[in-house]
């Protein structure tokens, strides 16, 4: 079976989500676990955009070993440079330029004819090969671009010096036979094109990015780019463990393969969620909550007969295990080897903190499963820079009694600020006091609550999107009780309005979907 390549750009386009910002840690510890999940290249960022995504793109491409990292370039020589300062340091680096090509583009963005987006983007490739052997070219919107175009700038791209060419479904307009015929025509007529690897880079706005995906699999591409989770600009990208599970359940009707460790796709799923402050839905195919249950009773009946009626896919596949709960009377080592099996490779101090939560949790609740502790361990896998902590929160609620919430925070100085606040319930007095103490205006965009297990004593995750003067963060938090969950979430939030505020980024407007 012929190798299919797999481009996460999680990091990249990914992080376009509204609300997601992830800061260089962040990306680091995701890039690592996306290198453990067996991606052969990661998107790292847009170092142009800003010199915290030029850091952040650094940081990366030094963490990783066994990976190939890129980083994203306008076909400006500036651009360029900067996306060769951030790879410094990188094992395998590439440089992934991009020009617009459509008609729409053209005309309206670009302001450029046919001839000068060929000399623009030759010059491009061609100044760029002098620093970098492996240069990725994407053609924007190329799939509403007229096809001879499209074959005459992917022979320009070969003839530059490109190594992979990529046909990008930018804004999620194609259907599967007429982007399955794009790769099948550039096969055929685009001389040299043995020479290079075609990509396919495709969006969801209609929800066939997958679908799209897989047609080019099926005529001839060689890799395919996405996110996980699905995560992206508008409707979000190609999810790749949906690519991934396709071609190895439906290996006969493909011929075609990944070098993906399967067991990491959950792992994979969940910490990217986390970081990123968006859930997974519940029917979201291979990694969503529903994905294995099943409810009918004639479909319960043919799995308790024979699993395969039903399931297509065992949930121990992707590495979700179900195992025996742990108490309050499992020991350290009993919890360091469950954190092993888990993927969790902690070093003594860490172990020793995350001992430390699990006993508390397990005083809290009867049983502790293995989802729990995922999120106890992701809770501070990487931390915000933490301008305040929450130390003391009392709420007072009565049906006919108006809603007082207490909170004291430390600041990083050791100061503790008491204060007071009323509201219209509950998590509303709570936010209040906790602005009254810290005197930022924010504004609350999202707020929601779920589940980590079942039972009335589950851990409870609470996310927020907040904004203040255009930047948008998110904040999470977990505990037995939701409305401790819920005050966590706003001062990690908080703590992330300050560090962007101090530490400014580009723009999601600054930033660019190919």
């Amino acid at each position: 079976m012929r190798k299919i390549y797999l481009f996460d750009t999680t990091l990249r386009d990914g992080e376009q989500s509204p609300g997601v910002n992830l800061n260089a840690q962040e990306k680091v510890e995701v890039a690592l676990q996306l290198e453990r999940m067996g991606i052969d290249r990661i998107e790292a960022g847009f170092p142009a955009a800003s010199p915290g995504d030029l850091a952040a793109v650094n940081a990366v491409a030094r963490a990783i070993k066994n990976a190939s990292v890129i980083g994203l370039s306008r076909s400006r020589e500036q651009d360029i440079e900067a996306a060769r300062e951030a790879l410094i340091g990188a094992q395998d680096p590439c440089l992934h330029l991009f020009l617009a090509t459509s008609p729409i583009h053209r005309q309206y963005k670009l302001r450029m004819d046919k001839q000068q987006v060929l000399e623009t983007a030759e010059a491009a490739i061609r100044y760029a090969k002098k620093y970098f052997s492996k240069i990725e070219f994407s053609p924007e919107d190329a799939g509403r671009t007229e096809l001879d175009f499209l074959c005459e700038v992917t022979a320009m791209a070969i003839r530059a010096g490109a190594t992979v060419v990529n046909i990008p479904d930018t804004v999620g307009y194609m259907t599967p036979s007429e982007f399955g015929n794009i790769f099948k025509t550039l096969k055929e007529q685009v001389p040299g094109i043995e020479k290079i690897q075609l990509s396919a880079h495709c969006h969801d706005d209609l929800g066939m990015a997958t679908a799209n995906s897989l047609a080019a699999i099926l005529n001839g591409a060689d890799q395919i780019e996405g996110t996980i989770n699905g995560i992206g600009e508008r409707a979000g990208n190609t999810a790749l463990e949906e690519v991934v599970m396709a071609l190895e359940t439906r290996a006969e009707f493909f011929q075609a393969k990944t070098g993906v460790v399967l067991s990491e796709i959950y792992r994979t799923s969940t910490l990217v969620s986390k970081m990123t402050g968006m859930p997974v839905p519940g029917n979201k195919a291979i990694v969503g909550a529903n994905a294995f249950a099943h409810e009918s009773g004639i479909h319960q009946d043919g799995m308790l007969k024979e699993k395969t009626t039903y399931e297509i896919i065992s949930p121990e596949t992707i590495g979700l295990k179900t195992k025996l709960p742990i108490g309050k009377l499992s020991g350290r080592n009993a919890f360091r080897e469950r954190l092993n099996e888990l993927g969790y490779h902690l070093n003594d101090e860490q172990i020793n903190e995350a001992f430390a939560k699990f006993k508390v949790l397990a005083d809290r609740k009867k049983q502790v499963y293995d989802e729990d502790l995922r999120a106890l361990v992701e809770e501070k896998l990487v931390g915000v820079q933490e301008s305040y902590k929450l130390d003391y929160m009392q709420v007072l609620y009565g049906n006919q009694a108006i809603p007082t919430a207490t909170i004291r925070l430390l600041k990083v100085d050791g100061e503790s600020i008491e204060e007071v606040a009323t509201g219209n319930g509950s998590v509303d007095a709570l936010y209040k006091a906790i602005d009254k103490a810290t005197n930022e205006q924010v504004e609350l965009e999202d707020y929601s609550i779920k589940s980590v297990t079942q039972g009335t004593d589950a851990l409870g995750e609470v996310h927020v999107v907040m904004r203040q003067n255009g930047h948008v963060v998110t904040g999470r938090g977990i505990s037995t009780d939701i409305l401790e969950a819920s005050a966590k979430a706003y001062v990690e939030a908080l703590n992330r309005v300050i560090e962007r505020r101090t530490a400014p980024v580009a723009s999601k407007a600054d930033k660019t979907s190919v």
